[in-house]
């Protein structure tokens, strides 16, 4: 798990455990919170291990409820986060075109180690401006293709839309 050196907020950390200590679901509370106070949206290596420490909860628990939920990031995320699923209903219905059109919107392309971007389930652009994300199943199969944008759902997305959608983050983005 490659991290870069970050500034954790420790007694922001603190002060979350022991707001939801003995509660259930305590850890999951924890972790949200954490990634929430996180500039980048994301939990560095050293506020897992200050949660652990903490909470006095094993470092490979901790780790492992941060990887298993999809809300968890552990990298950086950009300022604006689209996420297109990849389910089967939505890829029926067109979801890898869409991908790949952000992809190329981006900037994202092949490397040169043999693994393409399209291959990879997240990825941020080197400002930092955006990360394009795919999930698995939104659970939204009826509205296929759903991409998420900035934690808003769309439904039975087609190009037109999608455009539409990025434009107005586009206008939002400090200039």
């Amino acid at each position: 798990m490659p991290q870069t050196k970050t500034t954790v907020d420790q007694d922001f950390i603190d002060s979350v455990v022991n707001a939801n200590a003995g509660r259930p679901g305590a850890l999951l509370a924890i972790l949200q919170q954490a990634q929430d106070n996180n500039r980048r949206k994301y939990l560095p290596l050293e506020a897992l291990e200050q949660i652990s420490r903490k909470a006095k909860i094993p470092l490979s628990r901790v780790y492992s409820v941060a990887t298993f939920y999809a809300l968890f990031n552990l990298e950086p995320q950009g300022r604006n986060v689209v996420s297109v699923c990849r389910g089967t209903a939505c890829h029926t219905r067109g979801s890898r075109d869409l991908f790949q059109n952000l992809l190329m919107k981006f900037g994202f392309h092949s490397q040169d180690d043999g693994e393409s971007d399209e291959e990879k389930l997240s990825l941020t652009t080197p400002d930092g401006a955006a990360t394009l994300r795919t999930v698995a199943c939104f659970g939204q199969c009826a509205l296929a293709p759903v991409v998420e944008i900035n934690h808003a759902v769309f439904g039975h997305m087609n190009e037109e839309t999608l455009q539409r959608e990025l434009a107005v983050i586009d206008q939002k983005a400090p200039k």
